[in-house]
């Protein structure tokens, strides 16, 4: 997985490449602990996000928790497999997805 990160002002975007699963969820989680102080806004840009496990939506919900507190959290670009794990998980109703 590959994180792409563009900050204009108080809004960080993450675009996320690959797959988000138990191997990569970490370098995600760690890469949001390092980048949201300052940040009102998170876009996630899920346009070539491949595919997403359990651990990656547990990192979604720490962030979405966290950024719900602030300005809050879009996730953007979600792919028809990606789609499909909100939806049977019930993150479709949680999530801001654009």
């Amino acid at each position: 997985m590959t994180i792409n990160k563009e900050q204009q002002g108080s809004t960080l975007t993450i675009a996320l490449a690959g797959r988000l699963d138990t191997t990569t969820s970490p370098e995600l989680e760690k890469e949001l602990k390092a980048s949201l102080d300052g940040v009102d806004s998170l876009v996630l840009d899920f346009s070539k996000l491949d595919y997403i496990s359990s651990a990656g939506l547990r990192v979604l919900l720490a962030a979405h928790k966290q950024m719900s507190a602030k300005g809050g959290m879009t996730v953007k670009n979600v792919n028809e497999i990606v789609s499909e794990v909100f939806e049977v998980t019930g993150f479709a109703d949680i999530l801001n997805i654009a």
